[in-house]
């Protein structure tokens, strides 16, 4: 009897919504753990071609913050392409909202054991830009010239609090990011699942993608069992671009946040 009842519980799905190339590993664990991983990115990454000329060059400041890893690798291209091979300038500082995409850096060829590489740490309540932020008010003094490099959308918080502090920042935009293509075949499940009554656990990591998904989902006519879905996000802001309850006293969505790396992801899929 109990083999039965173990063979008729529903699946515990998992949709994982990051853009193409983040999301295998993290399926793999989830699917060992016993989940039904589906990845659907939210997101394309389209690269921007660099203006005539390349790139801002990182020698024509004193810092170059880093969004993302995405804006890490593809502004290390772009400047490889305009320059070839050249090492990271002696003196400039680089940072990034993570340890993650700081981890990426140093493993770029450009970046020697020396180069200052700032982030908040492993432990720090979150991985964004009010935590580098804490980071570089540590600074003995704030770099006067900073670089920003990001994507065309996307919050613009870090860049005013540097100008408030008398930092002259360009910010320069290294890709586009534009709701994903979703196929018949990834449509077809999730109806398949909504169809069953079966509750995904979707995985949200930033706003656009937050809406992306909520549009495709409507398009789809899914957004009411979206309503009755489960959610891990990456960020507390997020929570606002979760689907509301219809009416008063309606039944929220359960909500687990954590640090957007695979290992803090995995802990609050398992503990969802």
């Amino acid at each position: 009897m109990v083999m039965a009842s173990a063979a008729a519980e529903p699946p515990r799905v998992a949709i994982l919504t990051r853009p193409d190339g983040r999301n295998e590993a993290l399926a793999g664990r989830l699917q060992s753990a016993g989940w039904t991983p589906c990845i659907l990115p939210a997101l394309e990454i389209q690269v921007l071609p660099a203006a005539t000329g390349g790139p801002p060059r990182p020698s024509d400041y004193d810092m170059v913050v880093f969004v993302s890893g995405n804006a890490a690798r593809l502004y290390l291209e772009q400047w490889a392409q305009a320059d070839g091979p050249a090492p990271w300038p002696a003196g400039v500082i680089a940072a990034t909202v993570g340890p993650a995409s700081a981890q990426a850096l140093r493993l770029s060829p450009c970046f020697g054991a020396n180069t200052t590489v700032l982030h908040p740490p492993e432990s720090a309540p979150s991985h964004d830009s009010e935590a580098l932020w804490a980071v570089l008010l540590g600074l003995p003094q704030m770099p006067a010239r900073v670089l920003l490099v990001r994507g065309t959308q996307g919050r613009d918080w870090l860049g005013d609090k540097l100008e408030a502090h008398g930092a002259a920042v360009t910010r320069h935009a290294a890709y586009l990011r534009r709701p994903a293509s979703w196929g018949a075949d990834q449509v077809a499940s999730l109806r398949r699942w909504a169809d069953a009554g079966i509750p995904a656990t979707w995985l949200i990591t930033s706003g656009e993608g937050a809406d992306a998904l909520r549009a495709g989902l409507e398009a789809a006519g899914l957004a009411d069992w979206w309503a009755r879905c489960s959610f891990v996000l990456t960020h507390p802001s997020l929570e606002r671009r979760l689907p509301q309850p219809c009416h008063e006293g309606g039944v929220r969505p359960m909500v687990k946040i954590c640090l957007p790396n695979d290992e803090s992801i995995f802990q609050a899929f398992v503990a969802a």
